[in-house]
């Protein structure tokens, strides 16, 4: 059948056909028909069948005459029934329709109760560069359906310079719906904290966690005592973890010392435990030590729970704080490893005593060739730490393990620590210029360009060792291997009379 023999066909089940037979000649007289057509898919767009309506908006979408659609879409956007407002918006957003009836079209739109509705009102909306009903629009910061929420947030942002956007952003973080309130205060920049801080702290009793945790997180910069006394009665008053988990973090980073008793109770808790731990060891009360040390041995807690507890022994600083954390670096669980090779570097940098200061450099040292999981915290740990350099070199020369070699010569390194075994070193950098770990190599180079500008000494076999830099320096090395090794010459240049 040609074109013209289909339009015909169309046309008359348009007109005497039962309900599908015209819903079918809608759409395909939106396929093949001509501009002239619109008129006649208009005429119908009353039709009493929903059907046929849905079919006369799709036709339209199709036939592309803009002022045909002008007419009747807006109307049936707002129809009774779901699938016609639903073809209508698309063949709106597809006409490339604008004007005000349009607008309030999509704003209806906003909230209607088909969430792909409201997607389509969203990015009809966003193609025409409006935000229709501001009330409507921002409230769907707290619709359930992510696709909504996203767009919302999109279309929120890219209108945030309209003063009616943007008030109506920080009405909704004030008295809005639970979610559409968090939405909010995400959009919100940090200035905006102190004039909401009475809404947030009404806020901490709000029946949502999803807003007590979004309030809490914001809360917590404020320094008011009247903000602090409000988080701290929050704490004693919460009951879900997470919530929890964000004020004992809130807390802790301001070293608050009410929060042992909480903070206690917590602890047992899978998801606050460490939250709880690192706000113990902030607080650094004697309570709270006494709570950290049964936690400490407790093995019931989870290991990630203990690798805290661990951690804030070494914050919190205790006289005995070294001697508790050292047996657990042999603990079975990795996590605790971690976490006493954390509290045992916090110690490291804030000054050990000098009668611990041997122990712990043992300790590391043989942590760092016993634990693979552990090796670069383990470094970090024994920085500045020279009681480590007689062990740390014979691990250079003993160890099979490429990581662990490039950890422990970047610790020779002069630019870390120097004693007077330190012209022994040099051996050991050129010797890891032919390591076939690219890592060590590296760490090689580096401490070798930092021993000859430290020490000032020219090396015996300058020439072979130039050789090496400079096939060090090519572009067949990685870059900073090239730099290390750049820089080394420089400074074998400067022995130069």
């Amino acid at each position: 059948m040609g074109s013209e023999q289909q339009i015909a066909f169309f046309l008359r089940e348009l007109k005497d056909g039962d309900t599908w037979r015209r819903a079918a000649a809608a759409k395909g007289l939106g396929r093949v028909g001509r501009d002239e057509h619109a008129g006649v898919l208009v005429g119908v767009a009353d039709d009493r069948a929903p059907e046929v309506r849905e079919a006369v908006a799709a036709g339209l979408g199709r036939l592309g005459v803009a002022e045909a659609g002008r007419t009747v879409l807006p109307a049936l956007m707002g129809d009774e029934d779901p699938w016609v407002r639903r073809r209508a918006s698309r063949a709106a957003i597809r006409l490339g329709l604008d004007g005000p009836e349009v607008v309030d079209a999509f704003s209806r739109l906003l909230r209607d109760p088909d969430h792909h509705l409201r997607i389509n009102a969203l990015d009809g909306l966003g193609a025409l560069g409006v935000p229709g009903s501001v009330p409507g629009l921002v409230a769907l910061l707290g619709d359930r359906e992510p696709a909504v929420w996203g767009r919302a947030r999109v279309l929120v942002y890219r209108f945030r310079d309209d003063p009616a956007v943007w008030a109506e952003v920080v009405r909704t973080a004030e008295r809005g719906e639970a979610d559409a309130r968090v939405r909010a205060l995400e959009l919100l920049p940090g200035q905006w904290t102190e004039r909401l801080r009475d809404s947030l702290v009404t806020g901490l009793r709000d029946a949502s966690a999803r807003l007590r945790i979004a309030v809490a997180g914001r809360l917590s910069d404020v320094e008011a005592a009247q903000t602090q006394d409000a988080l701290v009665g929050a704490l004693e008053a919460e009951r879900d973890a997470k919530v929890a988990a964000v004020l004992l973090r809130g807390l802790g980073r301001r070293g608050e010392e009410r929060v042992s008793g909480p903070a206690g109770r917590w602890l047992g808790d899978a998801v606050a435990g460490p939250a709880a731990a690192d706000a113990l060891g902030a607080a650094g009360t004697r309570p709270a030590a006494g709570m950290l040390r049964m936690a400490l041995v407790d093995p019931a807690l989870p290991g990630r729970t203990r690798a805290a507890v661990a951690k804030a022994v070494g914050q919190a600083g205790r006289w005995d704080a070294v001697w508790l954390l050292l047996p657990l670096l042999d603990d079975p669980d990795g996590d605790v490893r971690a976490g006493a090779v954390a509290g045992l570097g916090t110690l490291v940098d804030d000054g050990l005593r000098p009668w611990e200061r041997r122990s712990v450099a043992r300790a590391l040292v043989a942590h760092l060739a016993a634990d693979p999981n552990t090796v670069w915290q383990t470094h970090n740990a024994l920085i500045g730490l020279a009681e480590a350099l007689p062990g740390l070199r014979r691990t250079v020369d003993r160890t099979p393990s490429a990581d662990v070699r490039a950890a422990a010569l970047s610790l020779l390194d002069t630019y870390n620590a120097t004693d007077e075994n330190t012209g022994d070193d040099l051996a050991r950098f050129v010797h890891g210029l032919d390591d076939p770990d690219d890592t060590v190599r590296f760490h090689a180079t580096e401490g070798l360009a930092h021993w000859l500008a430290t020490t000032g000494k020219p090396p015996q076999g300058e020439r072979r060792l130039r050789a090496r830099l400079t096939a060090l320096a090519s572009a067949d090395a990685v870059a900073a291997t090239r730099a290390a090794a750049d820089e080394a010459l420089r400074t074998l240049d400067g022995y130069r009379p």
